[in-house]
């Protein structure tokens, strides 16, 4: 028998699944892992915190996969992508991991956004830069903290971590390589993309890249006493998780808008040239000659999360409780509420925006005679406008012949149908339930011969798939809310700045 691990790091949780070479899924296994918060903007973690959770899933999931570690062929892991994990130059952790949610370098952003690093940025790496792209960070960093730029060894993704407590080796794939520092039509590593924000001194401190199917190390000895795994295991060098995500859905296709509804709203599509424009990030596919073009912001179901652990305490202290769902105990309510009109909208900004780092979220229409289900339809609705925002973008740039939805709400039959009654367009949403740790596992086993692409796996595997055809009622009413939305939100952008100043003068008048 043959089986494949895949290792799916998010914002919150760490996750190991394994399955068979036949795609079915045989166990999964989660920790979370803690966030630290401790100045405003920052999120963060610790690094040796967050390898320890993960092999605790490992050694978990092989255990209820009710078969031997040495069944296990390869394994590969993906991660959230941006943020920044360093090592020092004896390759030992240089503080702790900053998350994608950080924006810490915001400020640096917007003075960026008045110069000419945009437009620098944009022509030649594809792509602007954002609060937490690896950039901004180290720049943040050097301004801030010039004591741990200067130990600065090697600059990491969170799944290049993985692979390192793994094996032991540095670097990292393609699709990861290409968040900040490469050259958007030869897609590799160029100093000229360095100078453009004065980090020149760093450019020996990047990875090494390989294809997302390369095996780049095996199982130490060290890495398989925590985990379980058999030493000598074959470790796939893995692949930035929206890339991931799509590839198990098999989305990673040209034509396909992959829709992630997860922390962030992502929404993808492969092309087969370079296409720039400052709407998405156009940063490298899994293979050469290929691009993955994003159109993403930290607005999308974390802002339902939010809204359970803010305003839902009760309910989720009685889930975790009886083991139950706090999703399902919500459900009639949610349901009550779709049936009825609602003045209320919501602009799902608590953790960024399409607008820049100034943007806040906000609830407009609120009455009185409005309860928490109309709140959180409106919340919903309005994490499914953002992905709008994203998914017109890409209808620009590019031909569109399918749309598919993953991640947590694409479970919930009400809000992938709302998806596709917002865009107006059918929806298909796949059996993978883990489809990011699915999209590592198929490059693992494309690393060991089981499938010759990690795409031919995709499309090998069978997954039975579900369909949501838009509502012509129901989008016109959509359609209506979703154009006031747009006007509120650019007529709040020159005010977004003003709510920030507000803060800043309580902090000073403290003081």
């Amino acid at each position: 028998m043959s089986s494949l691990l895949g290792i799916d790091n998010g914002l919150t949780v760490t996750k190991a699944v394994i399955f068979d070479a036949d795609g079915s899924q045989l166990s999964v296994a989660r920790r979370r892992v803690p966030q630290s918060m401790p100045h405003a903007r920052w999120v963060e973690r610790d690094m040796a915190g967050l390898w320890q959770a993960t092999a605790e899933a490992i050694r978990e999931a092989i255990a209820l996969s009710g078969r031997p570690a040495s069944d296990i062929k390869a394994v590969a892991a993906t991660a959230h992508g941006d943020g920044l994990y360093l090592l020092d130059n004896d390759r030992r952790p240089l503080g702790p991991g900053i998350l994608s949610l950080d924006s810490r370098s915001g400020e640096i952003v917007d003075r960026w956004s008045r110069s000419s690093v945009f437009a620098e940025a944009l022509a030649l790496t594809g792509q602007v830069p954002h609060a937490s792209s690896p950039s901004s960070l180290l720049v943040w960093l050097r301004e801030h903290d010039p004591e741990r730029f200067s130990r600065t060894g090697h600059v990491f993704a969170c799944k290049d971590w993985l692979r390192f407590c793994l094996t032991g080796t540095i670097g990292t794939d393609l699709t990861e390589a290409s968040t900040s520092f490469t050259n958007v039509r030869t897609q590799s590593y160029v100093p000229e993309a360095m100078r453009i924000f004065g980090l020149e001194a760093l450019f020996e401190a990047l990875p090494p890249m390989a294809h997302s199917a390369d095996i780049v190390g095996y199982v130490t000895a060290d890495a398989a006493a925590m985990s379980g795994l058999a030493k000598g295991t074959p470790v796939a060098c893995g692949l930035h998780d929206v890339t991931a995500s799509a590839l198990g859905i098999g989305g990673h296709e040209e034509g396909v808008v992959s829709i992630v509804a997860g922390t962030y709203s992502i929404n993808e599509i492969v092309s087969t040239e370079p296409r720039v424009d400052p709407r998405w990030f156009c940063r490298n596919a899994i293979d050469l000659g290929r691009w993955n073009n994003m159109s993403i912001s930290p607005a999308s179901t974390a802002n339902y999360d939010w809204f359970l652990d803010t305003l839902c305490r009760p309910e989720q202290d009685e889930a975790k409780r009886t083991g139950g769902s706090i999703h399902e105990m919500l459900a009639a309510e949610i349901d009550v509420a779709l049936g009825r009109p609602s003045t209320i909208l919501f602009h799902p900004y608590l953790f960024g925006s399409p607008y820049g780092n100034a943007a806040s979220a906000s609830f407009l229409g609120l009455h009185g005679w409005h309860d928490r289900g109309d709140m959180l339809k409106a919340v919903l609705e309005g994490i499914v406008f953002n992905h709008r925002t994203h998914v017109e973008a890409l209808r620009d740039g590019f031909a569109v012949r399918e749309v598919r939805l993953t991640g947590g709400g694409s479970r919930n039959p009400a809000f992938a149908q709302m998806f596709a009654d917002v865009l107006n367009a059918p929806v298909i949403v796949t059996s993978t339930d883990e489809a990011a740790a699915f999209g590592a596992a198929l490059c693992a086993g494309a690393a060991v011969g089981l499938f010759a692409t990690p795409q031919q796996g995709a499309r090998a595997v069978s997954e039975t798939s579900h369909e949501y055809l838009p509502d012509a009622a129901r989008n016109a009413a959509f359609e209506d809310r979703f154009s006031l939305y747009c006007r509120i939100a650019e007529s709040l952008k020159p005010q977004w700045p003003e709510i920030e100043r507000l803060a800043r003068q309580s902090i000073e008048g403290a003081a």
